[in-house]
């Protein structure tokens, strides 16, 4: 009997992200699909939740609110720097990531939201924050994980994270 998605295996798919105004954000369709390891919060919550119980071969469209999804948006999460803090060889365009540190000094991630001559607004909203997300979906496979990946957090081997 072919196992069901759950926790604890590495779940293989191929998936289409597409936004409210039709547009696709991001899809595996003709590249490599995307090798996950399911309840290890390697994929946005509403989709794992979704994909839970389905099986090789299943394939489906289903909608993932903002909340299940990057996060709504928060509005007190962004702010405008001088474009002289930014390196003058660095390409500030929007949408481009920046690590940096928090208050706390955790590092987090940033991204570029607008630009002008003179200033930089960066938000610690994921750009796609705020919004719902509409996935297709397939499923390719699903195995159990190994000790290692289950100890790792997410799925080794061919199509799978490595450490960089």
């Amino acid at each position: 009997m072919k196992p069901a998605i759950a926790e604890g295996h590495v779940v293989t798919i191929h998936y289409k992200l597409t936004l409210d105004d039709g547009s696709i954000a991001d899809q595996s369709f003709g590249g490599d699909p995307l090798v996950y390891l399911h309840g290890a919060q390697n994929i946005v919550p509403g989709l794992e939740r979704q994909l839970a119980g389905k099986q090789i071969g299943d394939k489906f469209d289903c909608q993932v609110p903002a909340g299940e999804g990057y996060g709504e948006y928060d509005p007190a999460a962004e702010q405008s720097v001088p474009r002289s803090q930014f390196p003058p060889n660095v390409d500030v365009q929007v949408g481009r990531a920046f690590q940096t540190r928090a208050r706390n000094g955790q590092p987090m991630t940033v991204f570029v939201r607008e630009v002008t001559a003179d200033t930089v607004t960066i938000t610690a909203n994921h750009p796609m924050a705020g919004q719902r997300l509409n996935f297709a979906v397939e499923v390719l496979d699903v195995r159990r994980a190994t000790p290692e990946e289950k100890k790792h957090g997410h799925a080794h081997g061919p199509g799978g994270h490595h450490h960089h």
